[in-house]
């Protein structure tokens, strides 16, 4: 050979599986990023994904640890590869190649490498969300609302990514070379990266750091709003988890060093701990990543059990089987209609009732938002007309509950979820009454709420005297009906249900093609402020909000957030999948990418030491150390990269999500629903767990065939 060109081609050729692990690494990563990008900025999924909502901010939070987690792989990789470089690229220098040399053929390789890996990812990581997709669609869901559309804006993220992983890789490639110690460079490939000994304490103080930092991480947001009145900007409120990923570090520390078996554990796989003491460092940080991404993938696996058990409890719990309301300007099925179509279906309807509503202003407390050099602010500013809601009479909550009550003249009760309580989005304790159209006010006095199941949830309950009395100058727009009824068999009158809702909606006119959060007083107010109205038709979509659509009566926008959407168990409760399709498909996506990350980074890092402590084994083998003892300690390390991640993150989020539970109802408490959905995700937590330890296993399996260790016979 008689160029150098050609000597650093045949040193490729013999070590082609570290430049295929690095493009394979770098290729895997860009690949998730792309197909989460693609799928997260999909307009199928960001129509059913309101701006500002808890469902699109759980999307991009899980996406930040996705994206963490890939880089700092991508970056270990790097790494790896360059230490393994690095003896060439020393004994280059020793004999005599200038640094000039060595870079322009390491650029060359690094640039073919890393464009093409990237490349390679970007171009797959569209078709795999799309593939994954149609999977879902084929055995979860399927509905003509999820067909799949991409937003092409969506590479610019994936590229920025790209560019990352190119530039880390130039940068770690430039400095491997500028190193000034030749025999530095030589015996890179061979220097561990050990961790000084940390004290026991560290596994208490971890975990004390951890459940304060969740804790703080958690409240600090509500304590800025709720008693400082300040909407702190979302990244500075994000820091109180700091310590939890300190604390996180320390267990992994801990766990590395020291294990949890005590001091009459300190010898027992003294070598095997050693070996992961010496590679320390990489393999804290590749635990770190791990478990952070196993938290954000069962954060997003336990959406579907969540959302799915309490909704079904909730339906079984209803007292009544249909139940809906109208305006009264609208030509909406009665009773007549409404039974005759029953008949028509062979369902026999077991009783019937409906009684008159009034929407009517209510006062309370407004939050007016000022910007300041601090972000945003808010104080409470009383108003005597702040919105409007819907009252029944006295008979009126009688003759749709048979519940028996005697209100006083001026008095008012509302109406809470049993279950859930006030929700914390519907206030009882109102005090003044006024007919907006007429000005006729009326001062009451709230009484103790009344509590039954989600069908009348917020609504109030007044004197039948007053209710006559504020119903006077109200036209039919601003008059409303409330029907419920019974029927036998209700679990076999689907066919009848959904051919009432489709009745319902044909019948309703464009007047009350509205979002459940639009108010005529509110509307009225804000037209005044700001010359137009959100939830106005010709506004919504501007603000993140799909329009309702009477041709999208199918579709979860519609049937999740139509202000007059019937509550028809049997409809509800067959529907259900299909109306939360969109939302239950994509957190299962979620879930898959970075449950397919942490088995990734896990081989990886199995596959490591494999090679970091290839010759170790031999000298051991050689000492005399048996096939078993061998076993036992390719076992222990391989056990320690897959088991202390799930484990740490499993039980963190799974913590965590019982605490976000419990806090979330009014008062606080963990309801029946919540509890089953609990119990749903744990059986996902154990199904997800068996997985990755049949993964274990295979891993185990290749470690042990490249060490040529074999697993004794039992």
């Amino acid at each position: 050979m008689r160029h150098f060109s050609q000597i650093y081609a045949l040193l490729r050729r013999k070590n082609r599986k570290q430049y295929a692990l690095l493009a394979g690494c770098c290729s895997i990563s860009v690949l998730l990023v792309t197909a989460y990008v693609s799928m997260m900025r999909a307009p199928t999924i960001l129509s059913v994904l309101p701006e500002g909502g808890d469902s699109r901010k759980q999307v991009m939070m899980v996406f930040v640890l996705a994206l963490i987690g890939c880089a700092v792989f991508t970056t270990y990789a790097s790494g790896l590869f360059f230490r393994q470089k690095s003896r060439e690229t020393g004994i280059f220098l020793a004999l005599g190649a200038s640094r000039a040399q060595v870079r322009s053929e390491l650029f060359r390789e690094l640039a073919v490498i890393s464009i093409v890996s990237c490349a390679v990812g970007a171009l797959l990581g569209t078709p795999l969300a799309w593939v994954l997709w149609q999977v879902f669609r084929a055995f979860v869901v399927d509905t003509d609302e999820m067909a799949l559309t991409f937003n092409p804006q969506a590479y610019l993220l994936a590229l920025m990514f790209s560019f990352f992983v190119i530039g880390m890789m130039f940068f770690l490639g430039n400095r491997s070379v500028k190193r000034t110690n030749i025999l530095d460079i030589v015996q890179e490939s061979h220097k561990s990266e050990p961790i000084r000994d940390v004290p026991r304490w560290y596994g208490v103080v971890g975990i004390a750091l951890l459940i304060l930092g969740g804790l703080l991480g958690y409240s600090v947001p509500n304590f800025c709003i709720l008693v400082l009145h300040w909407y702190a900007p979302e990244g500075l409120t994000a820091v109180f988890y700091l310590p939890a990923l300190a604390g996180l570090y320390m267990i992994l520390l801990h766990t590395i060093v020291n294990g949890w078996g005590g001091r009459r554990r300190k010898y027992k796989d003294l070598i095997s701990t050693s070996m992961m003491k010496f590679q320390g460092r990489q393999t804290v940080r590749n635990m770190l990543v791990m478990t952070l991404l196993i938290a954000g993938a069962y954060f997003a696996s336990f959406y579907s059990p969540m959302l799915g058990t309490g909704a079904m409890l909730r339906y079984d719990a209803r007292p009544i089987d249909y139940a809906y309301h109208f305006r009264n300007d609208q030509d909406i099925p009665q009773e007549d209609d409404v039974r005759a179509l029953a008949e028509a279906h062979g369902v026999a309807i077991t009783s019937y009732a409906q009684a008159p509503m009034l929407r009517l202003a209510i006062d309370g407390t407004a939050s007016v938002e000022e910007d300041g050099p601090l972000g945003t602010t808010w104080h409470t500013e009383y108003q005597e007309v702040l919105s409007s809601s819907l009252f029944l009479s006295a008979s009126g909550y009688e003759a749709l509950t048979g519940e028996t009550i005697t209100l006083a003249p001026n008095e008012v009760k509302g109406i809470i979820d049993a279950e859930n309580g006030n929700g914390y989005i519907f206030d009882e304790h109102v005090g003044v009454v006024t007919n907006y159209l007429t000005g006729k006010r009326l001062e009451v006095d709230a009484g103790e709420p009344l509590y039954t199941q989600d069908i009348l949830f917020g609504l109030y309950v007044m004197n039948d005297d007053d209710f006559t009395v504020m119903s006077e100058g109200l036209p039919d727009e601003w008059l409303e009906t409330q029907v419920c009824f019974n029927v036998e068999h209700c679990e076999s009158s689907y066919d009848f249900a959904k051919a009432l809702f489709y009745e319902i909606v044909d019948r309703s006119g464009p007047e009350v093609e509205a979002f459940d959060s639009w108010d005529p007083v509110i509307r009225d107010f804000q037209i005044e402020q700001n010359g137009f109205y959100v939830f106005d038709r010709e506004h919504c979509a501007d603000y993140g909000f799909t329009p309702i659509d009477y041709a999208q009566r199918d579709s979860s926008a519609f049937r999740m957030y139509w202000q007059y959407m019937p509550q028809f168990r049997v409809l509800d409760k067959a529907d259900f999948i299909k109306t939360t399709a969109v939302f239950l498909v994509l957190f299962i996506f979620i879930a898959v990418i970075c449950f397919a990350a942490v088995i990734v980074i896990a081989y990886t890092r199995s596959m490591t030491i494999a090679l970091t402590n290839q010759q170790v084994y031999d000298d051991l083998r050689h000492l005399g150390a048996p096939n078993a003892y061998l076993y036992g300690s390719v076992r222990s390390q391989v056990k320690r990269v897959f088991f202390t991640p799930a484990l740490v993150g499993t039980l963190l989020i799974y913590a965590f999500y019982c605490m976000i539970m419990y806090f979330n109802g009014d008062p606080p408490g963990i309801t029946i629903s919540e509890a089953a959905g609990l119990a749903a995700s744990f059986m996902i937590i154990v199904c997800i767990s068996a997985f990755l330890y049949i993964v274990y296993r295979l891993t185990l399996s290749q470690v042990c065939k490249q060490l040529a260790v074999r697993r004794p016979n039992v």
